[in-house]
């Protein structure tokens, strides 16, 4: 292994400890080995290799939003995969359907030596083209059934004075934190619910919801444009409302464009 060739690597974990590590371990074994980014969902995954287009992609299986599997389908063909687990089972089928290599949490040691020493052999090679075996692996996760989408939140329950109102996530605009309460904000009306926004983003279809800054989720469709204030910030302007919305620098990356 030649600890001094260089390459880029994206990171993606949904447990901060577990992204600390790996990037902390990988330097010790590979220290010319460029982080460019780290996700901590297969969303974010899949744009942040988008807008940075690195040699590597470390994956944890199990994440929110699209599963390290379902992200691996759609980076194959333009990076090297190495799956990271804690779950063994995954982690051996995932090598013996042809992936390129896996690691187990906590990743470390000779493991983790051994999967750069195979990295390096196949950096500027054309990616293995694994999409058949991605796909068996997937089935496997899901009892041998094809991926259904999960039972997403459809309807907000909202205490309004002594009545209890029902709110289809259909008309919300955006949720934003406020204190102990989350606002949900409809084109008629503003309510406040007792429910964290981590919650609700754990709860909620991402392809409907983007969150754009920590206390900040949007609905996707409700977005008219995004502009630039006077010091450069990202501002999401909802369809039909005055209120403009912060996008914080962590999430800018969703509208790589700007």
């Amino acid at each position: 292994m030649n600890p001094q060739l260089r390459a880029t690597a994206l990171i993606a974990d949904d447990e901060d400890a577990m992204r600390d590590q790996l990037r902390t371990r990988l330097r010790d074994v590979w220290p010319a080995l460029e982080i460019v980014a780290e996700a901590a969902n297969g969303i974010e995954a899949v744009a942040l290799a988008g807008q940075h287009q690195p040699d590597i992609v470390f994956l944890d299986i199990r994440m929110p939003g699209l599963s390290g599997i379902e992200a691996a389908r759609m980076l194959f063909n333009r990076c090297h995969l190495v799956f990271v687990t804690a779950y063994d089972q995954y982690a051996i089928e995932a090598f013996e359907q042809g992936a390129l290599d896996y690691v187990l949490k906590p990743a470390g040691g000779e493991r983790l030596k051994t999967t750069c020493d195979r990295l390096q052999t196949r950096l500027g090679k054309q990616p293995a083209n694994i999409e058949q075996q991605l796909t068996a692996l997937l089935r496997s996760q899901h009892g041998g059934k094809a991926a259904a989408k999960p039972d997403y939140l459809r309807w907000i329950q909202a205490v309004v004075g002594s009545s209890l109102r029902m709110i289809s996530t259909r008309e919300v605009l955006f949720f934003r934190a406020d204190e102990k309460y989350t606002r949900v904000q409809t084109l008629q009306s503003e309510v406040l619910i007792r429910k964290t926004l981590k919650e609700l983003a754990d709860e909620l279809d991402p392809d409907e919801f983007w969150r754009i800054h920590r206390s900040t989720l949007v609905r996707v469709d409700a977005i008219e444009e995004v502009t630039r204030d006077l010091r450069g910030r990202q501002m999401v302007r909802v369809r039909n409302f005055p209120e403009l919305l912060e996008v914080s620098r962590g999430h800018a990356h969703l509208f790589q464009q700007m």
